[in-house]
């Protein structure tokens, strides 16, 4: 695994076009890392446009203080689109991942010092009955490389989010998460 159980500190960025997801993904890991008392901070970015424009927000969760949302470079790059994997792919630290949507993105080099996963959430969401959910399957592909974050922390901030009018949305959301998971453990093997 590459992130222990205790790493003292992950940097995230999550990055995309708006409506994949980017901002809900990123609240729902930093509302985990707070649920796990960690301190977790979520620090979100727009483009000019709303839906359909750039998306990116970071996420610190760690076991010390933050003393800042900002950093230079993430351990973790979930790239939900082609620009946003351009964008970031510079700002990974060396040891770190990219979960790349392999749906959209085809050639995908992460660069050296840096392990790069495709994962085609918006293939595996879109069979699972809804393309809202690829922001799901690459959470469920991040829980098969890292045990910072359990599954059961992860479902229960997921009925907080989608509780009240979107409940009937947390069941497809669970199975989002699962399936990103066995794309990962698949692969392994």
């Amino acid at each position: 695994m590459w992130v222990t159980a205790m790493s003292k500190t992950v940097r995230i960025t999550i990055a995309g076009f708006g409506g994949q997801g980017v901002m809900m993904l990123g609240q729902v890991i930093a509302h985990a890392g707070a649920r796990m008392n960690l301190n977790s901070l979520w620090y979100p970015s727009y483009g000019p446009e709303t839906r359909g424009g750039t998306a990116n927000c970071a996420v610190t969760v760690s076991t010390d203080a933050i003393n800042s949302p900002v950093f230079a470079r993430a351990d973790v790059l979930f790239a939900l689109n082609k620009p946003s994997f351009a964008r970031f792919k510079e700002k990974v630290a060396p040891g770190g991942i990219i979960l790349y949507n392999s749906s959209l993105i085809s050639d995908a080099d992460g660069g050296e010092n840096v392990k790069a996963y495709g994962v085609p959430a918006n293939d595996i969401a879109t069979a699972l009955g809804n393309i809202r959910v690829a922001n799901m399957v690459m959470l469920g592909a991040y829980l098969a490389l890292s045990s910072f974050f359990t599954e059961e922390v992860i479902e229960d901030v997921l009925r907080d989010f989608l509780g009240g009018k979107k409940e009937g949305m947390i069941a497809i959301n669970a199975e989002a998460i699962k399936a990103g998971r066995r794309h990962i453990e698949e692969g392994k093997k």
